[in-house]
């Protein structure tokens, strides 16, 4: 099903409307059989997928297989088991106001839709969402990340051995590129990305009134008190803040920790870095690179004026940023005020609960929210007191391996959810329909109207 010739985006488009009126993609049989090819050529390409994966971000294999390829194979085969189900007309309960009838919710796909995905996990958040616009019966543009051109080059050609592109399509370009498809009329678009960008997508889906899901980000706060085990504590928060270089949206940000323990985690904390990368972390193979110059910059000049306890080891040529901690920082620093998005973490000293949210107070809703201790009633209270996109309690970033969790953010952190089921309802408008009978109607339904009412309102509110 390779197709080498080049389509411009607008007979591209136009022939993806012209497939959806077509309704092929209704049948279930259909999608099925589309994300099995899916599945099946992700296998095929799984060593291109690495390569493309390690020429952009320095990716290990082990990261390249266990946050980007399974995670698309696990939402595919979820979506192949459950589509027979998710896909049928569900009955619900009618109202005896319309008896006799028999009332339903059916899914029906939004029509065309346009992804548009990021850079930092490129293959995965590309695809997880797309598997979902599929799922659902849509037709599918796909604009990934320029800034990762290999995975980019990649699922084009996984894309194009897989699909016709009337139905699925992966468009290349910068962001010229999608600033022209966003002033197209889309029946869907979901963006992952930065909050700046978000808003633009938003401004120019609402043109159209285009329903949007945006998965952005935001500084999410790790808050750490005194019963909190040292050593599990640190190793867990390493991990989740250096997988990928920190480059993940979902990475504890900043730590606010009990100053009975932040000596001791703190040292902890430098001895899971060197544990886990060695003490020149730019030669080991699990350490990653930061995508590009002007991110790379942007984190070095984040550092300036700030007291650096650890790290902070940088080399141009190789876009090498060192694992860095620093301590205490000014709280109106760009450092304090901007999502990091890198290998960078402050570390925040508090001795009395209120000091925590002296600092969270002002600040926008988290993509995600961290709270390591021993006491219930002290996770309990933090997690009802905030809002975020999804918390945990005692690790770091593993809710987005969760596909029976919804994984979105809230207010400067996004809006709408998916994964699993949640991607299925994402990309589908629920449609009510009720079937009713012709033998009965309610008596006073039809002018003339009765002149009591009393005895008609009180049945009408217990119906």
């Amino acid at each position: 099903m390779q197709n080498k010739k080049v389509i411009s985006t607008e007979k591209l488009y136009d022939a993806q409307k012209s497939f959806f009126a077509s309704q092929k993609t209704l049948s279930t049989a259909f999608r099925i059989q589309k994300l099995r090819g899916l599945k099946n050529e992700i296998n095929k390409r799984e060593k291109d997928i690495y390569k493309a994966l390690y020429l952009d971000l320095r990716k290990s294999g082990f990261e390249a297989m266990t946050s980007e390829t399974v995670l698309v194979e696990k939402e595919i085969a979820q979506m192949i088991k459950m589509l027979p189900l998710w896909n049928r007309p569900q009955r619900v309960k009618s109202s005896l106001i319309n008896f006799p009838s028999r009332d339903y919710i059916i899914p029906e796909p939004y029509g065309n839709t346009l992804i548009i995905s990021p850079w930092n996990y490129p293959f995965q958040l590309a695809l997880t969402p797309l598997v979902g616009a599929i799922a659902a019966g849509n037709t599918a543009i796909l604009k990934p990340s320029e800034f990762a051109p290999h995975t980019g080059k990649i699922i084009k050609e996984i894309i194009s051995a897989v699909f016709d592109h009337e139905h699925v399509a992966v468009i290349e370009g910068d962001a010229k590129v999608a600033t022209e498809l966003l002033k197209r009329k889309w029946d869907n678009i979901m963006f992952t990305g930065s909050t700046s960008v978000g808003k633009i997508v938003a401004k120019a889906a609402a043109e159209h009134l285009t329903p949007t899901t945006l998965e952005l980000g935001g500084k999410s706060p790790c808050i750490i008190d005194d019963s909190a085990p040292i050593v599990i504590t640190a190793k867990r928060l390493i991990w989740g803040k250096f997988l990928n270089c920190g480059q993940t949206c979902i990475a504890p940000d900043y730590v606010m920790v009990h100053e009975k323990i932040k000596d001791r985690l703190t040292r902890e904390l430098i001895f899971q870095i060197e544990k886990s990368f060695g003490k020149n972390p730019q030669e080991s193979s699990d350490y990653g690179r930061m995508i590009h110059k002007k991110h790379f910059e942007k984190l070095k000049s984040s550092l300036k004026d700030q007291k650096v306890i650890y790290g902070g080891a940088t080399d141009d040529k190789d876009l090498f940023f060192g694992p860095t901690i620093v301590e205490n920082p000014d709280l109106n620093s760009n450092l304090m005020q901007e999502e990091i998005f890198g290998p960078i973490l402050p570390i925040i000293t508090y001795s009395k609960e209120n000091e925590i949210h002296k600092v969270m107070e002002n600040r926008e809703r988290p993509l995600a929210f961290y709270v390591f201790s021993k006491r219930k009633k002290f996770i309990n209270q933090l997690f009802q007191r905030y809002s975020f996109g999804g918390g945990v309690a005692n690790d770091s970033i593993i809710q987005f391996a969760n596909d029976n969790l919804p994984f979105g953010g809230v207010g400067h952190s996004g809006m709408g959810a998916y994964h699993g089921k949640y991607s299925f309802k994402n990309f589908s408008h629920e449609k009510p329909v009720i079937k009713r009978s012709f033998w009965f109607d309610l008596p006073g339904r039809y002018a003339p109207y009765p002149k009591s009412l009393s005895l008609l309102k009180l049945l009408l509110k217990n119906l």
